[in-house]
């Protein structure tokens, strides 16, 4: 991989996880020497979206989106949920997105747990829309569900997608956003997602700390890798694909 650095924006990651425990600045230090000027990081639930929040305040390139991740949901009373809700609402102002969240069946065999992710995902939405913010989706094994529970929206971001190139292509012409994390450096699927997707609706995004193009955790400064095999993968100088995601992150989260 090439030196030069370039201006991107990690769309999706998790510094607020306990992996980071140990060298958080660190961590967001070396992201930025690398060429990262915006991080944004995703709640999943009450706590770490107070985390994420936390994070936001504390560094003025750090943006936050709050949300309720399908996984977990089992665990999760209707009054979590409700405060969660509430959480989200009360601190519109201070982000840029509502999520991640939506619908897990990789995790969830059982139609009662889907059941009740496809309840809270559409309190979710219903928020999203309310607000007036895009809605980052989860999905995993349900991508054509999720898409059909967002479709009339106007703001979707597909994080870390991983569904159809038939799905893909409904949501590209809904004018949806798809994400592809550093993984794409180690899975045909996604690679085969990268040659398809159109370099206006393009995001990249590390979510980190999962998800690593490397031996061991991910980290924001990792997001170059994945942008320059996407590029390869184009045919395009790696420049134009970081100005394109660059540019197509600050439209749709406002930055």
């Amino acid at each position: 991989m090439s030196d030069t650095k370039f201006d991107v924006i990690d769309t999706h990651c998790h510094l607020d996880f306990k992996n980071f425990n140990r060298d958080r600045d660190e961590v967001i230090q070396r992201g930025r020497k690398a060429g990262v000027t915006t991080m944004i990081n995703s709640g999943i639930d009450l706590k770490t979206n107070r985390k994420s929040l936390e994070l936001a305040r504390r560094y003025d390139f750090v943006f936050a989106t709050l949300g309720l991740n399908p996984n977990g949901l089992g665990e999760t009373t209707d009054e979590e949920v409700e405060a969660t809700l509430d959480q989200i609402r009360a601190h519109a102002k201070e982000i840029v997105g509502v999520g991640e969240a939506g619908l897990d069946y990789y995790r969830c065999p059982d139609e009662r747990g889907r059941d009740r992710q496809r309840e809270v995902f559409r309190k979710v939405v219903g928020l999203a829309e309310e607000l007036d913010l895009p809605q980052v989706i989860h999905a995993r094994l349900a991508e054509d569900e999720a898409f059909d529970v967002v479709k009339d929206l106007n703001k979707v971001v597909f994080h870390c997608y991983s569904g159809t190139v038939g799905t893909m292509k409904e949501a590209l012409d809904r004018g949806f956003y798809i994400s592809l994390a550093t993984v794409v450096c180690r899975s045909a699927q996604h690679q085969v997602l990268a040659r398809q997707v159109p370099l206006d609706r393009l995001l990249i995004e590390t979510d980190s700390p999962f998800l690593s193009p490397r031996k061991g955790r991910n980290e924001p400064a990792y997001v170059l890798d994945g942008l320059h095999l996407i590029a390869r993968i184009k045919g395009l100088p790696p420049e134009e694909v970081a100005e394109a995601t660059t540019k197509n992150a600050r439209k749709i989260f406002g930055l």
